[in-house]
């Protein structure tokens, strides 16, 4: 195993795993386990999920409404944004039934799922289900977690020197590029959703290839029905760049800029969880916008446990790492971003040099 060193945890002399004591056995884990399972924080919230599924139900209500009231008018560049908003809110509760916090049986939260994902916003629940359980078991490791697959973006030296295609292309400004590209990730989702569904290992392909052509169908048709076709055309840009926007200032400061991992062997699963995660500080807005994943550590530690839990479970799970010596990452959002981007350029330095040498 090997951990990347291009980027770093913390400041201070915690910064970095020691090398010299030996993680314990997976005791560590089942320790703080049973302080979380003892303080209740993995009971269901059926009256919190009641209440935030009413919610995200009524934003997007709220938004189509408005835009069949509207009509043919530029002012639907606004309700635009607004649904970009609501989309995103919608994949985050998609996120939440993946992971099972909302029902405890695998078959409603696949129901509702579905609906939201691939109905609701045209993205599939099976493709997303499939890459998101990869991504958990194997956080930022470069050969196992897709989250960090050299397609476009590279995420260490390594890949940077390695690199072939758009990823060497942009590589060396990758940084600058970011946010620009992740105007594209509206569009990304759907098409790879789309693309999906001609994987044998995807389930009910009918079904939800069905969802998602009913939601194209249905998007479009209420696009090009109600407004001309210019203002269409501009209401589908505003809407899908800014959504993916949103999701990427939603996931991004997780897990980018932080150690990533290569080889066959991985820490103990404590380990390869909260070293290579970073949380978020901020209040109820901060809360309410990036869905609780700004509890990224506590998230990954404990993927079913519902969302208004994870507050209270970063004072548990912080003073635990504090004990048994693990470095647990905490910034505030800004910052955050500030060191996924510094990471993102620093690694791209191996094709800057290659262009400097061949010019």
């Amino acid at each position: 195993m090997t951990i990347s060193t291009d980027a770093s945890l913390v400041t201070g002399p915690s910064a970095a795993p020691s090398r010299t004591s030996p993680p314990r056995s997976g005791s560590d884990f089942a320790g703080l386990s049973r302080r979380i399972t003892e303080a209740g924080l993995l009971k269901r919230r059926p009256g919190y999920y009641t209440v935030r599924l009413g919610l995200v139900i009524a934003l997007l209500a709220a938004g189509w409404g408005t835009f069949a009231v509207l009509g043919d008018t530029w002012w639907q560049l606004a309700v635009a944004a607004f649904l970009s908003l609501a989309f995103g809110q919608v994949a985050l509760v998609a996120h939440d039934l993946a992971h099972r916090q909302v029902f405890r049986r695998r078959r409603p939260s696949e129901t509702w799922g579905r609906l939201f994902g691939n109905l609701a916003i045209g993205m599939s629940y099976g493709w997303w289900m499939n890459k998101h359980t990869r991504h958990h078991a194997n956080p930022n490791h470069e050969e196992l977690d897709p989250d960090v697959a050299p397609d476009i973006l590279v995420w260490s030296t390594d890949q940077a020197r390695d690199s072939k295609g758009v990823a060497r292309l942009i590589g060396g400004h990758q940084a600058f590029l970011f946010f620009p590209l992740l105007t594209l990730e509206g569009f990304n989702l759907h098409v790879a959703s789309v693309r999906a569904l001609r994987s044998p290992s995807m389930k009910n392909r009918l079904l939800e290839g069905s969802l998602l052509l009913l939601h194209i169908a249905a998007y479009l048709s209420a696009l090009f029905l109600v407004l001309s076709p210019g203002k269409a055309v501009a209401f589908l840009a505003v809407h899908q760049c800014l959504f993916g926007v949103y999701l990427g200032c939603t996931f991004a400061p997780n897990h980018k800029g932080m150690p990533t991992l290569s080889g066959d062997e991985r820490p103990d699963f404590l380990r390869r969880q909260v070293l290579t995660s970073r949380n978020v500080r901020g209040g109820l807005l901060t809360d309410v916008m990036l869905g609780g994943l700004n509890y990224q550590i506590e998230h990954h530690l404990f993927p079913s446990m519902p969302t208004p839990h994870l507050r209270r479970a970063r004072t548990v799970v912080r003073a635990y790492c504090a004990e048994i010596g693990v470095p647990y990452h905490e910034t505030g959002l800004i910052r955050s971003y500030r060191e996924a981007l510094t990471h993102m350029h620093r690694v791209g330095e191996p094709i800057r040099r290659q262009r400097r040498a061949a010019s």
